[in-house]
């Protein structure tokens, strides 16, 4: 059965400029796959990176000489292809790397070794440099960081997986005014976050962007993804009435627009995408089992293709959803996609989001965007947030608390009509911003999950707070029982960085959550981030 999804309107909200083949150097039919160029950055050791190539012939031999390095030597396979892997290089100087085969010699040169990351997901990834707040600024200071090398992945797909990318938008370029703030695009996101990183590992940074505008998480994942979560695949062979797939159809991107890159060994990879599963037709509540998948499969299929030099837990950070309309009364859609992204836990990482780290958005709206308010101009907040995490998560600095404060106690006070909900175990303090935010969930039934007409949501006004605790009153709740907390389940739940609950020590906000609550009514409720499964326990 074929399933198409519509293309939404913000597929069309950045359009690039045509993408073009662009061979790698070549002599004959002898060449370098798709993504190996000069100006290239390839992962540093202790891991070791991969070169690939085309040629000469099957059976014929190739060569290959690293700068100050003893020559590999292999043979070209049925395929036409050849692979080889380098030794580890851990300095920051520039290389050349060699490959001579029969038909002559084909080079790399101005060769850097630090660390590769991956950029993915849909337009808020592809949203470019000048697009920015402050982008005149932005793009001039890109000079200033010539260890930072990028590469953009041409726009395409295919119903099979590919072994080498069929386009390049961008080839490895040194960033300047032309390739980071040009009309060919490279991400703002990537390039910021990685412009972060560099300023604190002052060693060479990869940045690759393989995004696409509009795109759902389905056609970045490949099909044994997909059935995990009981998605249906692309099946071209019983494509009944020989229909054409569109590039948001299941597995299409991953086939042409991923999969190519996994022979290279990489560090890490970054996520912005969410929205086209959270607006209609889609269905976000399939987001808590496709996204944690995915993630999965790209990391088994790096490793096993770069001949496991790539981490087979390599680190995955992403972004939570930010605002869209400046309309505070939507409740579905993002804020349950919010949730999904974290695998319904609240945070990351998590039993099922191991080595993931993720930038929390829901307080950077920018409704008057001139490209809508889905795309917010503010990504340097963003880049601030996920290095921050990231660092921590993917690097283990001790960069101090990383993430936003998280509730781990409620307490419910049946004389006042207050709950008191405590964060981070009284390890850190919170700043309030606003009485709103948090709501409960009024029933009937005390065993009710606040989807039917038994229940109904109502606000729950912060009260009084301290250093680690708020008070938030249920006296706007008629029905007998509050079988449910939930905070900042809006679309759109604040103006910018004026949501209700914020650390003090990192300024991050308290991620949204929605808690179902034991009954009778007096209860003491506990979790906390560092066990396996965060399950509330009655006292």
């Amino acid at each position: 059965m074929m399933i198409v999804r519509r293309s939404s309107i913000f597929a069309l909200l950045f359009t690039c400029v045509e993408c073009c083949i662009r061979p790698a150097p070549s002599a004959g039919n002898f060449t370098f796959a798709s993504y190996y160029g000069d100006h290239m950055v390839l992962q540093r050791g202790p891991k070791q990176a991969i070169i690939w190539g085309y040629g000469p012939s099957p059976g014929s031999d190739v060569t290959v000489s690293l700068s100050g390095e003893t020559p590999i030597s292999v043979k070209v396979d049925k395929g036409n292809t050849w692979k080889v892997k380098l030794a580890a290089v851990t300095d920051t100087k520039p290389h050349t790397i060699t490959a001579m085969s029969s038909s002559g010699t084909i080079m790399l040169s101005d060769v850097l070794f630090g660390d590769v990351w991956i950029c993915s997901g849909q337009s808020n990834m592809v949203f470019i440099m000048r697009h920015l707040f402050n982008a005149t600024e932005e793009i001039a200071d890109a000079v200033n960081y010539p260890d930072i090398r990028i590469f953009t992945v041409g726009m395409e797909f295919s119903s099979v997986p590919l072994s080498d990318l069929k386009s390049v938008m961008e080839t490895w370029s040194l960033p300047n005014k032309e390739t980071v703030g040009g009309d060919g695009f490279f991400s703002a996101v990537c390039f910021l976050y990685g412009k972060r990183l560099y300023n604190k590992l002052k060693y060479p940074i990869g940045l690759v962007t393989s995004a696409w505008g509009g795109t759902p998480i389905e056609t970045w994942s490949d099909t044994t993804a997909l059935k995990k979560c009981n998605i249906p695949t692309f099946d071209n062979e019983n494509n009944e009435n020989n229909v054409l797939w569109v590039p948001t159809a299941p597995s299409l991107l991953w086939n042409a627009m991923m999969f190519p890159l996994t022979n290279m060994t990489i560090y890490g990879a970054l996520w912005y995408q969410g929205e086209a599963n959270a607006i209609p037709p889609a269905n976000p509540n399939t987001y808590n089992c496709t996204f944690p998948a995915m993630i999965s499969s790209w990391r088994e299929t790096f490793h096993v293709n770069s001949e496991m030099q790539t981490d087979e837990q390599f680190p995955f950070g992403f972004v939570q959803l930010g605002p869209w309309k400046n309309d505070s009364s939507i409740t579905t859609g993002f804020p349950d996609l919010r949730w999904h992204q974290t695998a319904d836990y609240g945070y990351v990482p998590n039993a099922k989001m191991n080595n993931v780290f993720m930038a929390t958005a829901l307080d950077l709206p920018d409704f008057s965007s001139p490209y809508g308010g889905i795309h917010p101009r503010d990504k340097q907040d963003v880049a601030d947030r996920l290095l921050l995490s990231g660092l921590t998560v993917a690097y283990g600095r001790n960069a101090g608390k990383y993430q936003g404060p998280f509730p781990t106690k409620y307490f419910m006070d049946t004389q006042s009509k207050t709950y008191l909900i405590t964060y981070d175990d009284d390890s850190a303090e919170i700043d309030v911003r606003s009485e709103d935010g948090f709501e409960v969930c009024c029933s009937e039934i005390k065993t009710s999950d606040c989807s039917t007409e038994d229940s109904t949501w109502v606000a729950a006004p912060i009260t009084d707070h301290d250093k680690q605790t708020v008070s938030i009153s249920y006296k706007g709740c008629a029905s007998p029982y509050v079988v449910a907390i939930r905070y900042a389940w809006r679309e759109s739940p604040c103006p910018f960085k004026k949501c209700a609950v914020y650390s003090i020590e990192n300024n991050l906000p308290a991620p949204p959550f929605i808690q179902h609550l034991a009954q009778p009514s007096d209860t003491l409720l506990y979790h906390s981030r560092n066990v396996v499964i965060p399950e509330l326990i009655k006292h």
